[in-house]
């Protein structure tokens, strides 16, 4: 068999779990809007994905490792999303819609950690880059948003749950064909956290990237409302995520080339000071289609972002630990900034408007620039200080 063959169901899993995510992160919030709440409201429902991550993956990591498959895990997953979203949708009040919420995300979080974790290992046994497998993803994001925000502006937002539906079991249907990886660690003991928790520069740096995840998390949840409130339609919303996504799609397929050429840090911090960019000029529009515009510069901040953060905490923890560091850096990255920016971009939208937003966001990126900048030049930035074992 081919590697292409070989890589073909994984490839598709990708493409299709993160087609359907880009149906949630896209348009969920206006949705919501239709279901009549308000910005507050619709940041306490956001905020319950990223809360609900910071038990689920956690729970089905140390499934994976007891039953020794990612695979299993995935589908399971993936039937759960199918289930827990036809009952999501059905749910009309605040609180049902919150506590089935917590059920649907429960099983749909872990999916893209896992399928990262298993495109990492892949690339490994392969001796591929890891953006040559995770590219897929973010083309099945991207022509979603594309073509389902076009779908919906003409039949409306209520039928969501259709296109979420239809990628949700070509999903299921991938993962069925999955070659699955051999999980070789034991399950993480509580002993074993102490290599973590005394890790001096993994600690710091997670403290460093969280000023830049939340602003980050933050325009995922709400740029869409941004977008219509500056007179855009749910057509404009997924024509400004493909913008974003197809960069972003180009910035993980070269990953493999741009990274042999300066120290990884140095692209994060290159990544961070385009953020602040990005939320500063956010901030300043009356237009929806200058966001549009803007959005290229997705792929030059998260696809460089994540891409250089998560290779370099590959760098900085040690073997054993790297898959308990991944899911670390997950629950930083998307939980806990995820619940910070749900909330307070909810209340500071609902009660200043989307450039009062986006102006806190370009502060909170330049500060995180600021520390990982210090980071960087201090002895705890320097990766020849860490021992990978």
């Amino acid at each position: 068999m081919s590697t292409n063959e070989s890589l073909s169901p994984l490839k598709t899993l990708l493409f299709s779990f993160h087609a359907s995510n880009t149906v949630i992160l896209s348009f969920l919030p206006l949705y919501l809007q239709y279901k009549e709440l308000n910005e507050t409201e619709i940041g306490w429902v956001l905020a319950i994905g990223p809360l609900a991550s910071m038990f689920a993956q956690p729970f089905w990591g140390y499934m994976s490792d007891k039953f020794k498959t990612i695979k299993w895990i995935l589908f399971i997953c993936v039937i759960g999303l199918l289930i827990g979203s036809t009952l999501f949708f059905q749910m009309n009040t605040l609180l049902t819609i919150i506590l089935m919420g917590a059920v649907f995300y429960f099983f749909t979080t872990p999916i893209g950690a896992l399928g990262d974790s298993l495109a990492q290992r892949r690339a490994d046994v392969l001796q591929i880059p890891f953006g040559s497998i995770r590219t897929w993803g973010s083309i099945g994001f991207a022509l979603s948003s594309l073509i389902v925000g076009e779908i919906l502006s003409k039949v409306g937002i209520q039928y969501m749950i259709w296109p979420y539906l239809f990628f949700g079991t070509m999903a299921m249907l991938a993962t069925i064909r999955l070659k699955d990886a051999k999980v070789e660690s034991d399950p993480v003991r509580l002993s074993d956290l102490k290599q973590l928790i005394g890790n001096k520069p993994f600690l710091l740096f997670l403290i460093m990237v969280v000023f830049i995840t939340i602003a980050h998390r933050t325009n995922d949840s709400y740029i869409g409302l941004y977008i219509t409130e500056l007179g855009g339609s749910e057509g404009l919303v997924g024509l400004g995520w493909f913008v974003g996504v197809v960069t972003e799609a180009a910035v993980f397929a070269f990953a493999g080339f741009w990274f042999k050429k300066y120290h990884t840090m140095i692209f994060i911090i290159v990544a961070s000071i385009l953020y602040t960019v990005r939320w500063f000029l956010y901030a300043t529009v009356d237009d929806p289609m200058l966001v549009i515009g803007m959005q290229f510069l997705h792929g030059l901040t998260f696809g460089v972002f994540y891409t250089a953060a998560f290779e370099y905490v590959t760098r900085l923890i040690p073997k054993l630990l790297q898959a308990t560091g991944h899911l670390v850096f997950f629950a930083v990255f998307f939980g806990l900034s995820g619940i910070v920016g749900s909330l307070t971009g909810g209340l500071i939208m609902d009660h200043f408007g989307g450039n009062t937003l986006y102006f806190g966001m370009g502060c909170l990126a330049a500060l995180g620039t600021i520390l990982l900048t210090t980071y960087h030049v201090l002895p705890y930035g320097k990766e020849n200080k860490v021992r990978n074992k």
